[in-house]
């Protein structure tokens, strides 16, 4: 949109909500969002993601803790003084009224002149190709089109922040991905500071300039997308980002002679020397490897000899580009591995599969699961 566009930095720092004075929804929440950058809050059903949104939208008031948009302190502010716009996951549009109306409906509650609407609403309009559809009412649009309305209406105020709460999660699969790629384009274009909340990691992954992951009210760590995903800062983490889910598996980790290995079942990985210094304080501990899917394979790995385990296949499901297949190990248990998409593996198949070891992590068994195998 022409209009100039308004520098917003958005901080949380130390925020928590309580709910009736017990339920914690939120926890010590830490969070810097650059001006002009798209970040992705993203977690399990009930973690506090949405609770955070309207915290910073003023819909909740914040227990403890500070929040700041354009380096302004924002807690005693209402919702229409912190100028930040959200999109909600129902779209919330007024189903009495035309696109045209939903979209003028916050200009006119802010005496905007009806020249300046006309002239914000056509133009944001036609960004998002609903031009044609400004005569409707909301039910005699689709999900899409409901969507891009609702956006639309977010786009016209010029607001310092969009603040989206699982807006495509109404939407089928196909169109989902389309929206993604026109959300971020769109993204692109403006360049407004936006926190996108949703539960879908795909999602996250593609769309963030940075993620932070969400587990039971906290945050359990930021990063760029492709940092969250390598380099997983707790077991939750690792298993929460991916498809399929990172393996674990529980064994003893061996610091003998200074050759560092894991032990699972009785089978034995040799592990990389680069870890022997952070794994020998751990010597003979009860751990948990974690592995990625596509780091394991029938075929062996480059550079590396050994560090095969025995299972069986169980289930086969190809995908077109991969198949990713079941297993379970010589103890029953189970896993799953990344095979070619025309693997002649059948169920009840028992074979040696290897494991990429310069990808493995190792977590501690207790509380949150430490990433042990990162630098601090």
């Amino acid at each position: 949109l022409s209009q100039a566009r308004i520098m917003a930095r958005i901080l949380l720092q130390n925020v928590t909500k309580v709910f009736d004075g017990e339920v914690i929804a939120v926890s010590g929440f830490n969070l810097d969002v650059a001006d002009g950058e798209f970040m992705v809050i993203v977690g399990p059903s009930g973690c506090g993601k949405t609770t955070t949104l309207r915290l910073i939208a003023g819909l909740e008031e914040a227990t403890t803790g500070s929040i700041y948009i354009a380096d302004r302190a924002v807690n005693d502010l209402a919702p229409k003084e912190r100028d930040v716009a959200m999109v909600f996951q129902n779209y919330a549009l007024y189903p009495h009224m035309t696109a045209y109306q939903n979209m003028a409906f916050a200009l006119r509650m802010r005496k905007c002149p009806a020249k300046e609407t006309k002239r914000r609403i056509e133009e944001t309009a036609n960004l998002l190709g609903i031009e044609k559809l400004l005569n409707r009412k909301p039910r005699a649009l689709s999900g899409g089109q409901r969507q891009r309305v609702a956006l639309g209406r977010a786009i016209v105020r010029n607001p310092k922040a969009f603040l989206f709460d699982e807006p495509l999660s109404n939407l089928d699969a196909k169109l989902r991905l389309a929206m993604r790629a026109e959300l971020k384009s769109l993204h692109r274009r403006l360049r407004t500071t936006t926190i996108h909340v949703t539960h879908d990691q795909a999602e996250a992954m593609s769309l963030g300039d940075r993620i932070s992951v969400m587990f039971d009210g906290a945050v359990q760590q930021t990063g760029d997308p492709l940092e969250v995903y390598n380099r997983p800062a707790n077991r939750f983490v690792a298993g929460f980002l991916g498809t399929p889910p990172m393996n674990f598996f529980t064994g003893r980790v061996q610091c003998e002679n200074d050759k560092p290995s894991f032990v699972i079942d009785g089978e034995t990985l040799v592990l990389p020397q680069n870890l022997r210094a952070v794994l020998q304080e751990h010597h003979g501990r009860k751990m948990i490897l974690g592995i990625r899917p596509e780091d394991i394979s029938q075929a062996g790995f480059p550079a590396q000899v050994g560090n095969a385990i025995s299972a069986t296949a169980e289930v086969i499901e190809p995908l077109g580009a991969r198949t990713d297949v079941a297993m379970t190990n010589s103890t029953g248990r189970k896993f799953i591995i990344n095979a070619e998409p025309h693997t002649r593996l059948k169920a009840r198949d028992a074979v040696r599969v290897y494991i990429n070891v310069d990808k493995v992590h190792i977590f501690e068994s207790e509380g949150a699961g430490r990433n042990v195998t990162l630098p601090d």
